[in-house]
This record gives C-alpha cells, sequence and structure tokens, in this order.
C-alpha cells in the first residue's frame, strides 16, 4: 500500500501543476489550459477546436479527417514542401489531427524557436493551401489508403459494427470516409467545414513547457485574433441501438473476424465511471488475465486474443470487443463471448481479481502522463468534460479504495452489455 500511496502522491503532484485560466479576446473569453514545467527547454501548445472532429462530418463521411490532412499540406503562399523544409530546419513541429468531437492544431519547438514557431502556426491558420492542388493531393493519398484496407478485415469489421450500434447517424459513418464520400469532397467542402470549425467560439488552448502563464497569454492573443468568432454549437448525443444485431459480410479470408459491441449506460460526469473502467479492464481490456482472454484463448483455444474495451465520451457511450478465431470456430467463439459476458454480468468479479486490477491501473497511471502532450490532454480532457482540475487523480484514490461488493452490484446493474451485436467477416 505504500507505493500506491506514493504512486498517487507523484501523480497528484503532476496533475496539480496543470491550471485553468483565460484569455481574453475582444468579447470572447477562450479558456487556457497552462502547465509550466522548466526541466527541458521545449513548449508545446495546442489549439482544440470542439465539436469539430468526425461529428461534424455531416452527410460526407471522412470531412472532418479529410480538413486535416489539408491543413498539414502547409501555406498556399509556401506550399507543402516549402513550408515543411521551414520548419524542419529549425526543429519546428506542426500538425492537425482530428477525433470523434475534436480538431486540433498542434505546435512543438524548442523554447528559443517559440516565436518562429508561432509565426508559421499563425501562417497555417490564416493561409492554409486551399487548392486544387492540395485538395487532389489529399484525395490521391486518402482513396489509396481506403483501396488497400478493403482487404483490412478488421477495418471493415470494426467499422460494420459502428454502423449497427449507430445506424443512421454520423457516428455510423468510418471516420476516413468511405471512397464513395471521398470521391464527393471539394474544395468548397473543405472551406465550408474550416471556416465553421476552426473559430475563436470553438477554441480551448492548451500550452505546456518552458514558459510562464503571463508570456503564454500575449503570446497566444496575436493568433486567436486572426480566428472568426464563428459560432458554438451543441453537442449531439448518439444512444448505441439496444437491439441486438448481426451482419456477416462474406470475403475470402482464412480467419472468422468477430467485432461484438452493446451500449453501457454511462456518462463522462458519472460519479460510477472509475467502476465502469475496472469492470472492463477486468472483462477483457486488461490482455492476460482478463475473462475474455481465459475463457477464449487459454481454456478453449479459439484464438490469439480477445479483447473488450469502454468508449464513454460526450457524444457516445458504448462498450465493443473483437477477436479472429478459425472459419469453423466462428459460432463457438460468438456462443463464448456471450457465455462470458453473461456470467460476468450475472456473477460479477473475484476479489483476486479486482486486487490485480488496482495494481495495475495504479501503477501504469504514471506512464500516461509523461510527457507533455499527455498531461496536456489529460487536462483538456478533465475540463472538456466538466471536471475540476485533478480529477483524475481522485478517480485513482477512488479505485484504490473500491470494494468488491460495490463493484459487482455495479456490473449486476449493467445488463444493458448483454444486448450485443456482431460484425463477421467470414469465408
Amino acid at each position: 500500500m505504500k507505493k500506491i500511496a506514493l504512486i498517487l502522491l507523484i501523480l497528484g503532484n503532476i496533475m496539480m501543476a496543470a491550471t485553468i485560466d483565460e484569455i481574453k479576446v475582444k468579447s470572447s473569453k477562450i479558456p487556457l489550459i497552462f502547465e509550466e514545467d522548466k526541466r527541458l527547454p521545449l513548449v508545446t501548445m495546442q489549439f482544440i477546436f470542439k465539436n469539430s472532429g468526425s461529428v461534424a462530418d455531416g452527410t460526407k463521411a471522412g470531412l472532418a479527417k479529410f480538413s486535416s490532412r489539408v491543413m498539414n499540406e502547409g501555406t498556399k503562399k509556401l506550399g507543402s514542401s516549402k513550408f515543411a523544409e521551414a520548419l524542419e530546419s529549425r526543429a519546428i513541429h506542426i500538425s492537425a489531427s482530428t477525433g470523434k468531437e475534436t480538431f486540433v492544431l498542434e505546435l512543438s519547438c524548442l523554447k528559443e524557436e517559440l516565436d518562429e514557431g508561432l509565426k508559421y502556426f499563425g501562417m497555417l491558420l490564416s493561409d492554409p493551401n486551399l487548392s486544387e492542388e492540395s485538395i487532389k493531393k489529399v484525395k490521391t493519398t486518402t482513396l489509396g489508403s481506403l483501396a488497400r484496407k478493403e482487404n483490412d478485415f478488421d477495418y471493415i469489421a470494426s467499422n460494420e459494427l459502428k454502423a449497427l450500434l449507430f445506424e443512421g447517424s454520423v457516428l455510423a459513418n468510418p471516420s476516413a470516409g468511405t471512397i464513395e464520400s471521398v470521391k464527393s469532397i471539394e474544395l468548397k467542402d473543405v472551406k465550408e467545414f474550416l471556416s465553421k470549425n476552426l473559430v475563436a467560439s470553438k477554441l480551448i488552448v492548451a500550452i505546456g513547457g518552458d514558459i510562464d502563464l503571463e508570456t503564454s497569454r500575449e503570446k497566444i492573443v496575436k493568433i486567436i485574433e486572426m480566428l472568426a468568432k464563428g459560432r458554438s454549437n451543441e453537442l449531439t448525443r448518439y444512444e448505441a441501438s439496444k437491439d441486438a444485431k448481426e451482419k456477416v459480410l462474406l470475403k475470402e479470408t482464412q480467419q472468422a473476424y468477430i467485432y461484438f459491441g452493446s451500449p453501457y449506460n454511462i456518462s463522462v460526469e458519472s460519479e460510477d465511471y472509475y467502476k465502469a473502467r475496472v469492470a472492463v479492464f477486468i472483462l477483457g481490456a486488461g490482455g492476460f488475465g482478463s475473462r475474455l482472454m481465459e475463457e477464449i484463448r487459454v481454456k478453449k483455444g479459439l484464438a490469439y486474443s480477445a479483447y473488450a474495451r469502454l468508449d464513454v465520451t460526450r457524444s457516445s457511450s458504448f462498450m465493443s470487443g473483437y477477436l479472429q478465431t478459425k472459419l469453423e470456430s466462428l459460432e463457438d467463439a460468438k456462443e463464448t463471448v456471450k457465455y462470458v459476458v453473461e456470467d460476468f454480468v450475472k456473477n460479477g468479479v473475484t476479489k483476486e481479481e479486482l486486487e490485480q486490477t488496482k495494481k495495475f491501473l495504479l501503477g501504469s497511471e504514471p506512464l500516461r502522463v509523461e510527457t507533455m502532450s499527455q498531461r496536456l490532454h489529460r487536462t483538456f480532457m478533465e475540463f472538456y468534460n466538466g471536471h475540476e482540475i485533478g480529477h483524475s487523480f481522485r478517480e485513482l484514490e477512488k479505485i484504490e479504495k473500491l470494494k468488491l461488493k460495490d463493484l459487482n452490484e455495479f456490473i449486476k446493474e449493467h445488463k444493458e452489455i448483454l444486448d450485443m451485436s456482431f460484425s463477421i467477416v467470414t469465408k
């Protein structure tokens, strides 16, 4: 227990080093997540635009990710190559990426190159390479990537599962889009997406490293002033299907790919989220020693691996999992998954499983906040999900104190995970 207490103390010191402030720009107040760390002469900055990831794709699947790839093509004035060369010569890194709910522009550089990095960061925001040439280039590489994935049966089964769970919604679409949707994306679509989503009203700034708060605020204001105020929008909540469905796709494959998923009635604001995290770790997220792995691989030899994971965000909440098995073992493997989950809900977990999970989750947590980028992301997620700073640390304390009786009562309350849908690729 002394080791666990030491881990929690270290994490507490790390997490409490971060602060939430704001930047006033004209009539807007932009949230600012800040952490000072002078151990290395480095600075990391993220412009995070909320409600702007794949949930904002609209009718063209993959538009958010496509737009982020266009932002990685440099500025219109310099072009892709010269922009990249200018950054590389000074060891400056600028990149764009998207998640389910966010569009992120990130800058990292040496402290001495921060002004130069911010100059190019501002250039990218004000003059992205929105040209027919860059659209054609991104479309070619994206279509090539999607074409290669036509024989990636894990990718296919995973996408079909999301289509089953979120049928008729934007979450049913692949975040990278489809060949048809990417072909339909035009320059005007990217311009419209960026103009609607890369705006001050959606912005949260995170910055950390060898820099103080006031200097950070002064330097960032100039860049935010380049952005249009725009409009923020409420994030739509999508519920995973309560109806157990099954989709079987026939391909030329030597293995059966089984993906399964179900609703999980919990939100990011829930006080019981930490219990769900522990429960799903024991069920299938923990690899060797998890229920699914023990039953499917160790006892029955049906698959090399089997996993389950929890996906809880502001826009959705569900459990999913996957495994590969021999073609002739398909039905046995599918029924075993059902049996393991049913037994898990009915009988809960053992004291030994709980204690081993506590040790792993608490012991591995420091690895998740090693870098400044990781710590900024952690603090951002606390703020974004409506928690106080240090929530992650307090959640670890709850995990450490979690009692077997309370965990098993929680598991038995969530019978909705029995309503599993299956997406299967087989021969």
